[in-house]
């Protein structure tokens, strides 16, 4: 009987939750918004490099409150809002402002499963935009600042039995301080969106022993058959043992072992099958730390064996190379923004519909523009075979702009204070991404956005991670250093620069617009940077620079970028609607003509 009470207060409590929570507002919303369960928000496992078996979310509905800078924890909240949305989206429930004068209050209360009794408890968070400080019972456990990256603590002295008390305050100034923010503004307009204040991806506990792995690197070397792996504990000992598996499937098909927190080099089986966008084979990864005979901890993770390089072809080219073989890279400028849920997808399933479709439309790479993602989609494009150029989210000031030609005014100078933050920043993002395979391109500047000491960044960014290629500064003011000149040049693609050193790139081009009237974030103020009314008209003229595209490929081009994935906002230059209802193009012809594209080289 009291199991039977207890099933129907659990139902009776996830119905009035449900009942509770509704989007905000009234703006264009995806079909996954209406899927969302307030009890079950993102549930899948937030960190795929590597997995443990046990989690617990804590995604769901948290108190909030929005109060002037400087004031103490509220008394009472202003209601509740679904984590890990944005407070200004319309899936957090609550859809406003907050600004740099005032600061965003979260609580709930956990429990930790009392099997997880003799572990220490980590707390995640995947990303919180932009300065987060952090109390569980009343005791501060730590402060982070970055809009991007994934941060945890150690929260074990400052548990209790029972119920437990989590509270978070964020603070961010969006586009009235030097922080990196991508294209949010307090004043959305144009090419510029809406800010994105706090929790933006999911919150989770983990439950670690004493001495557990702290992080896998991941470094695959196609011409010395290795794959290094650095496994890296909490505690250092030389004593650990670190153990990693290779799997083809469930066939283990390589091991290796290191003491000393050296690397683990495992050599490969002959021939191993390299990941590529034709064939995006993945391999298992069984990673263990042990201590004396004893098995500590054990994580799961993946690796592909695969390279990124560059040679010049028979005709002088210098040329983009996937495992010493020329490839065009060709794909299009992903913003990774939702009607819905600015920052953050309404489900996993829709995560991975925008990388789904751009491999239907025929692309091998997608530029990730001045955003990062969660590590999943990152996962998704390693397993659906997607290159990735990943932007450093712009942020600060940006100099004189001298697109169309090489830099001989001063850069931008930065604050220390920016400057500092800049680079702790684009470390942290390396760092997280660092090991999924399908990033094959750092590009740690847009345009002159925030630009400042580009030979120095650039050439630190290429010594911190020799396994990928460096675009310097797409569209950007240019500097001879790094493996790119990148140009941007609107509609039609143009070759109005050559670099004979280093491969040269069209980092954007396109923007063909069509504003469908069912589909708009607003009624009016949209625009491309040409319009069209018609699929086959839109179609007609991404064909004809297209073809354009490929004449400039024979004369000097090694990858290109098309604007873009999806509408953004007042945007309607996108593949598809910004709710991804409508393609707007057809599809088949689209498909045709850019795996012609992708194929030029080995023709």
């Amino acid at each position: 009987m009291r199991t039977k009470l207890t099933l129907i207060f659990a139902l009776f409590f996830a119905l009035s939750s449900s009942a509770q929570w509704q989007p905000a507002g009234d703006k264009l919303k995806t079909r996954w918004a209406s899927q969302i369960n307030v009890n079950n928000v993102l549930p899948e496992y937030p960190r795929p490099i590597m997995q443990r078996a046990e989690w617990q979310n804590l995604n769901g509905l948290w108190n909030y409150a929005i109060l002037p800078v400087g004031k103490q924890a509220p008394a009472s909240y202003d209601g509740e809002i679904l984590v890990p949305f944005a407070v200004e989206s319309s899936l957090s429930g609550v859809q406003k402002r907050v600004g740099r004068d005032n600061e965003l209050w979260y609580q709930r209360e956990f429990t930790v499963p009392a099997k997880w009794r003799n572990n220490n408890i980590l707390l995640h968070f995947g990303a919180v935009d932009w300065k987060a400080d952090v109390w569980v019972n009343d005791v501060k456990i730590g402060q982070h600042t970055g809009g991007y990256t994934p941060f945890s603590f150690d929260i074990t002295p400052a548990l209790k039995t029972g119920d437990n008390k989590l509270v978070v305050k964020v603070w961010d100034s969006t586009d009235q301080g030097f922080q990196p923010r991508g294209k949010q503004v307090n004043r959305p307009e144009g090419i510029w969106y809406t800010p994105v204040t706090g929790i933006w991806q999911t919150v989770w506990l983990e439950p670690v022993p004493r001495n557990y792995i702290e992080n896998v690197k991941i470094v695959p070397d196609i011409d010395a058959n290795i794959l290094k792996v650095e496994v890296t504990a909490n505690e250092t000992s030389a004593s650990n043992v670190m153990t990693v598996k290779v799997m083809d499937g469930s066939r283990v098909v390589a091991t290796a072992q290191s003491i000393n927190n050296q690397p683990v080099d495992v050599p490969m089986p002959a021939n191993p099958r390299l990941w590529s966008p034709d064939d995006p084979f993945l391999y298992n990864l069984e990673i263990s730390l042990s201590n004396n005979s004893k098995e500590l901890d054990k994580v799961k993770s993946y690796a592909a064996m695969r390279k990124y390089s560059m040679a010049r072809d028979d005709k002088g080219i210098v040329r983009l190379q996937l495992n010493n073989k020329d490839l065009f890279h060709f794909g299009p400028l992903d913003q990774g923004w939702w009607p819905d849920g600015l920052y953050t997808a309404p489900s996993d399933e829709a995560l991975r519909y925008d990388v789904e479709k751009t491999k239907d439309f025929g692309y091998n790479m997608i530029r990730k523009h001045v955003k990062v993602e969660p590590a999943r989609w990152y996962m998704h494009c390693d397993q659906l075979g997607m290159i990735v150029w990943q932007d450093m989210p712009n942020g600060d000031r940006g100099p004189e702009w001298q697109m169309r030609q090489y830099f001989t005014g001063n850069e931008r100078n930065r604050s220390a204070e920016s400057e500092a933050n800049f680079r702790k920043e684009w470390k942290e993002i390396m760092d997280y991404l660092f090991s999924y395979p399908s990033i094959g391109v750092w590009v740690p500047f847009n345009e002159a956005w925030g630009q400042f000491k580009t030979e120095e960044i650039t050439e630190w960014t290429k010594q911190y991670d020799p396994s990928r290629l460096v675009n310097p500064a797409s569209g950007g003011n240019h500097y001879p250093v790094g493996d790119m000149l990148d140009l941007h040049q609107y509609p039609a693609p143009q070759l109005y620069l050559y670099d004979a050193q280093r491969a040269t790139v069209l980092g954007e081009y396109g923007g063909i617009g069509w504003a469908i009237k069912e589909h708009l974030w607003e009624p009016d103020r949209n625009w491309g940077y040409v319009q069209f009314n018609s699929e086959k008209e839109v179609t007609d003229e991404y064909v004809k620079y297209a073809e354009q595209l490929k004449q400039l490929i024979r004369q000097g081009f090694s990858a290109a970028v098309y604007t873009q994935t999806t509408d953004v906002e007042v945007e309607v230059n996108g593949l598809m609607t910004y709710d991804r209802a409508v393609v707007k193009l057809d599809e088949a012809r689209i498909r045709k003509v850019n795996q012609e594209i992708c194929n030029i080289l080995s023709e």
